[in-house]
Formats: C-alpha cells, structure tokens, sequence
C-alpha cells in the first residue's frame, strides 16, 4: 500500500452516530483510510457507513468495539496516527443508580481513559475528543456570567439535578485533560452544542427529534427518551433545559434560548482541529443564539403548513463565546441553511408525515 495512504489512518470511535457518519464521510472524501468502531458492524443501522462516499469499499474499515474493552478498543486503534474519540453513551430515560451503573458514567470515563491508553500505546500523533456544552455550562450561576473555554461544569450540581448526562460528559472530558497533561498525548476537546443538520444514520438522535417535534406541535414531552429507528418515533423530546429538571406533559414550554450548530460544521470543525497544528487545548462550537419561541417563528415563515407550539413563558438563558473555533478557521453554514437542508431531511425520510 502506498506509504503515503498509511500516513493518513484515523480512527473514528461510534462510527455510526450522527455526527461521527457525517465525520466518516468528511475523511474519506479527504483521501484518509478510517477505522470505525461501532458495537456490531452487521447491525442494519451501521449499512449506511459503507455507502457514504465512493472510496468507502476500499478505504472504511469497521471494527467491533466495546469502550469498556480495551483489547477491542486497541484493536481498532493500532496502525493510526490519529484518533476522534466521538463514541458516547446517552441514558435512555431514567437509569436508577447511575453512578454505578454501566450504562452512563462508566462507559464515558473508563471508555475515554481505555481509548486515550490506546492512543498512548499506538503513538498516535492528536487525539480529538468530541465533548459537549453540557460539559461547560452546567452550574447554578451560569446565566449570570458569558461563558467560554475556560467554563466548566460544576459536578455536584450535575448530581444534584441528576443530569447524568452532564455529569458524564464532564468527567470524561476532565479525565481527558489530566491523562493528556500527565502522559504528554496531544489531546484536543471540542464541545458542541445542540447539533442539527441531515441525517446519513437511520436512527433519530436526540436533537433531531427535537426539530422534529417542533414541526409536529406535540407539548407530550419525554426528556432523553431516544427512538432507535425512523419508523419507532412515538413519543417526544426537546432538549434539557441545563438549569432545571422538567418532565410531563405541557400546554406550553419554556422560552429557553439555545445555541445550535450545524452536523457538518461540527464534521469541519474536528477535521479541522485534526489537521492544524496550532489547535490545542478546548473549542467551544455553537454559533447561533435563538430562544424557541424565536425558532419557532423562523420555521413558520419557511414551512408554514405545519403545526407549531404557539405558548411560550419568559426564562433565563446563558451565554456563549465561542470565537476560539473561527480564529482558527472555521467558517459556519448559515442557520437558514441548516434549519432548511434538516427540513428537507425529515420530510424526505417521512418523518413529518403526520404532521
């Protein structure tokens, strides 16, 4: 094989997931050979990743991994120079006791810590660990203070509003940042914030199904409920308010502002982090500020036919900075553009069918 092909061999852990398909795509279309862990390469939900891009016949290698694995973990690592560790567990409603549990906490930190000694053993050159914002702006004093990369999730507080996922997240990637500074590997984090765009998996991630909701008018809400397939999408999810617990059935919804990002610019933005040399430490990746009420009224104007939620009460919300990612390059899709191409994505998928 050309030496030159083998320089450029990356692993993209949870291969199969929202934003590491469109990343898949992204590097496969760039000349690199990918090594994609997902939990079982012969599963109907992973097809896809093989019809991505012309050069994924030959190029796209899927291995069976396990985060909690490390032999599978290593497997799949050896023989790279790089690594984007995007695989994350997200709680499928509640889990009881989920500090000890392996269905969360375990799998985001012993996962993250098993694929950076991975790393470590196979001398990879960057790792890109894919985070969140929940990572960042989960504390009892966020709405009062703009928050960047220096902002970091307080960890009781996550305990306290039992926002497991955060607490997640935040441990992993703190665990993350001292194995870097301990063992020398060049760690680099990116925490997204809620990401929107098309679909290539066909499975519905959380924030979609928002988007999708949104459109459909439901107010019956089930926060972190996640439907594996298109045709399983029989109850509703918005995004957790990070500074409060919610749960029911509502006439109406806070008017929380969120900060939304575009699934291909996330796909650039951690290509990019890869590929730069200057890039280090934490990148904050969310460009557009919107209350709903407010994203509401956009989708109206461009789809007007579809039911919306029309009752909206007043709420605080928290601030980002996140310019560090446009200094070091990036340049975003428009919101109008990422709201339109999801649109378009759903209906054509039928998943506004009934709307």
């Amino acid at each position: 094989m050309d030496p030159a092909a083998e320089k450029k061999r990356v692993c993209v852990t949870g291969a199969g997931g929202f934003i590491a398909s469109w990343l898949v795509k992204l590097l496969l279309s760039k000349g690199y050979i990918v090594h994609g862990t997902v939990q079982d390469p012969s599963d109907p939900k992973n097809a896809h990743l093989k019809e991505l891009h012309p050069a994924a016949t030959e190029n796209l290698q899927l291995f069976k991994a396990d985060l909690l694995d490390y032999e599978s973990v290593a497997s799949a690592i050896a023989g790279c120079e790089g690594v984007f560790h995007v695989a994350s567990p997200v709680p499928y409603g509640r889990v009881p006791n989920p500090e000890a549990s392996t269905e969360i906490i375990e799998p985001a930190v012993t996962g993250t810590l098993n694929v950076l000694k991975a790393c470590s053993e196979a001398k990879v050159k960057r790792v890109v660990v894919v985070s969140s914002y929940f990572a960042v702006g989960l504390s009892p004093d966020a709405n009062d203070k703009i928050l960047d990369e220096g902002a970091w999730s307080d960890a009781e507080y996550c305990r306290k509003t039992e926002n497991w996922y955060g607490l997640s997240k935040t441990l992993a990637e703190r665990e993350a940042v001292n194995y870097a500074e301990k063992h020398g590997l060049d760690v680099v984090t990116v925490c997204p914030v809620y990401v929107i765009g098309p679909l290539l998996q066909p499975t519905v991630n959380p924030s979609s199904l928002f988007f999708i909701h949104i459109l459909k008018g439901l107010s019956s809400i089930l926060f972190f409920c996640i439907i594996r397939t298109l045709e399983d999408i029989t109850l509703g999810l918005i995004p957790y308010s990070p500074h409060h617990r919610v749960a029911g059935t509502f006439s109406c919804l806070e008017d929380t502002s969120y900060y939304y990002v575009d699934v291909r610019d996330v796909a650039d933005a951690l290509f990019l982090i890869y590929e730069k040399p200057e890039a280090s430490g934490r990148y904050l990746c969310g460009p557009y500020k919107m209350k709903l009420s407010e994203l509401v009224h956009k989708l109206r104007s461009l789809y007007p036919n579809y039911k919306y939620l029309e009752k909206f009460i007043e709420a605080t919300s928290y601030t980002l900075r996140s310019e560090k990612l446009e200094k070091l390059g990036l340049r975003y899709r428009t919101l109008e553009e990422s709201l339109i191409d999801s649109v378009e994505c759903y209906q054509n998928a039928g998943l506004l069918d009934s709307a």
